[in-house]
């Protein structure tokens, strides 16, 4: 074991010794059911506290990568050749969505920045939208992104639109009718009746306990699959390190794309958010999210991020397409971005879920 802790760097030594550790799980050095280094071994050669070491570990095992076991330490459960269900039960019908904290963006705030926002920006707010989206927005998403998601992309893979449904029917006008669509079962019943009013032919692929099971992904004939990694709806599974690379693994055979609805992963309650199908794979991943649960309803503000490779793809197919979103609402969903409130309500509201789960 060759860990070690750079005390000149800005990032916690817990994270780097997390890194350090997934690192070594992903490219074999510990293999699927490998015990892993004890967390006083690992304090005691990286001269960091065993608090420290313990919580690297807390955050492999919220991704999947490892599982604590009493009284015998921690053992990998990662494998990038197959997936192997984690050691629970799990009722994939039940909605298993949190309820019972208030999410709810403060309306205070919004209502100081959409003055702000009028006040500095005046008639601009009329102008047309460029058809991708204002520039300010796409360069607010994608510094939000890089530092909050490990996604490092450039503002031009970024599109706005008014919602998932409609993102949906880009992607597919984008990536084109002939290819079916691999969907979660159970999954949000309005994400399969978008595809099939954009004439797309829909797969249902059976959930188990740590993503869409293996047996369901090999017999597919799709070549696009649509997942919700993060507490899919209605059965609240979230998918584990090894199904995530299972999927990634999928697309590239198939030479496919995956469509990453990261919906609702802003209020996980891990210390760490998932990594992301696109941070992992972002040539066969497009990435899409809403502020509709983060900051309202009635914010029909969504963005997919497009790999490099499908932008000239898109732009020649639906590129022409105007922006849905007014200009207001995008200068105030930049303004909130930049200046920190929206990152500050997302703390604010895993604050609660992770005392609500105590």
């Amino acid at each position: 074991m060759i860990y070690s802790i750079d005390k000149n760097k800005k990032e916690a030594a817990y994270m780097q010794l997390y890194k350090q550790i997934r690192e070594d799980i992903v490219n074999g050095v510990y293999k699927f059911g490998a015990k892993l280094p004890s967390k006083r071994l690992v304090a005691t050669e990286t001269g960091v506290s065993v608090i420290t070491a313990e919580h690297a570990y807390n955050l492999l095992c919220d991704e999947g990568y490892a599982e604590s076991r009493q009284r015998s330490g921690y053992f990998v459960i990662y494998s990038a050749e197959a997936c192997f269900p984690v050691s629970r039960n799990f009722d994939v019908t039940k909605n298993h969505s949190y309820h019972n904290v208030d999410t709810e963006f403060p309306f205070s705030v919004y209502c100081k920045t959409v003055r702000k926002v009028l006040t500095e920006y005046a008639e601009e707010v009329l102008v047309k939208s460029p058809n991708n989206g204002c520039r300010e927005l796409r360069q607010a998403i994608a510094s939000y992104l890089a530092r909050s998601r490990g996604i490092k992309v450039e503002p031009r893979q970024i599109i706005i639109g008014s919602g998932a449904e409609y993102l949906y029917s880009i992607i597919v006008q984008t990536l084109g009718r002939h290819r079916g669509v691999a969907i979660e079962d159970p999954s949000y019943e309005k994400i399969r009746k978008v595809y099939i009013a954009n004439g797309v032919e829909c797969e249902m692929l059976k959930m188990g306990s740590d993503g869409i099971k293996s047996t369901e992904l090999e017999k597919a004939k799709s070549t696009v699959l649509h997942v919700t990694p993060f507490n899919s709806f209605p059965s609240g599974v979230t998918a584990t390190a090894s199904k995530r690379s299972e999927y990634i693994r999928w697309a590239k055979e198939r030479n496919g794309y995956i469509v990453e609805d990261d919906f609702d992963s802003e209020f996980t309650v891990s210390m760490k958010v998932a990594d992301t199908l696109f941070s992992l794979d972002s040539e066969h991943t497009v990435y899409m999210n809403t502020f509709s649960k983060t900051i309202a309803p009635s914010v029909r503000i969504g963005y997919m991020v497009l790999p490099l490779g499908l932008l000239e793809q898109y732009e020649k197919t639906v590129g022409f397409y105007s922006c849905t979103v007014p200009m207001l609402e995008q200068y105030v969903l930049a303004e909130l971005i930049e200046n920190g409130d929206f990152e500050r309500h997302i703390n604010r509201v895993r604050r609660k879920r992770r005392n609500n789960k105590i």
